[in-house]
Order: structure tokens, then C-alpha cells, then sequence
């Protein structure tokens, strides 16, 4: 499904999103897309400890990989985010969800 860019610019400017800025080393997001689901850790040093979907599929899972942010089924991709419902996930191997129907974002609880 492809749209018209002023359309990708509307919606991106009101998606509900998780951004990377605003996640922690230990937080966890749980994605259910159209075909899967997808467990994600921040990592300290920026990347992602994924396992689920197609890391499960082909026997890599957990995988230590970037998030190269999300995409709205084409080219078009929004780099400053992990997430978004409605979107296509598009890790740094370059391989796609499918939609992101729900996340479940559960950051790390730090005990004092």
C-alpha cells in the first residue's frame, strides 16, 4: 500500500509512536504485528536484544541488532522511532514486519 507523501508527513506529524530518545537500557517493548509478535530490550549501548517472529523462524533468536525505525510499507522510512501502530518495524538487516497492530512498552523500574 503506498500513499501520497503529503499524507506519510500528516499522519507522521500524529502517530503515536515510541521514540528511541525516550527508551532506557532495560526497557522493554512487546510488539504484536499483523503476523507476529517481537520481545525487544534496549541495550546499553544503543542497540536491541530482539527475539520473536522471524528471529525465532530462523533460529537466531535472541539477537543483538539495531532498529532501523519504521516504515509505512514503502521506502519511507521514520528513523527516530522503534514503534508505531499501523507501521512496518524495519530492523538493521533490513528485514520488515509486518503492521504493528499493538506495543506494550514496559520501561525498567530501577529500585532505590
Amino acid at each position: 500500500m503506498y500513499f501520497e507523501l503529503n499524507h506519510i508527513i500528516n499522519q507522521a506529524e500524529n502517530l503515536r509512536q515510541i521514540k528511541k530518545a525516550d527508551l532506557r537500557p532495560g526497557d522493554e517493548l512487546h510488539l504484536k504485528t499483523r503476523n507476529s509478535v517481537y520481545h525487544i530490550v534496549v541495550d546499553h549501548d544503543g542497540s536491541y536484544l530482539v527475539s520473536g517472529g522471524w528471529f525465532d523462524k530462523s533460529a537466531d533468536s535472541p539477537v543483538k541488532i539495531n532498529i532501523n525505525g519504521c516504515t509505512w510499507g514503502g521506502s519511507v522510512i521514520k528513523t527516530d522511532i522503534v514503534a508505531a501502530r499501523g507501521l512496518f518495524l524495519e530492523f538493521g538487516n533490513r528485514v520488515v514486519t509486518s503492521s504493528i497492530e499493538n506495543i506494550f512498552y514496559l520501561p525498567l523500574r530501577i529500585k532505590n
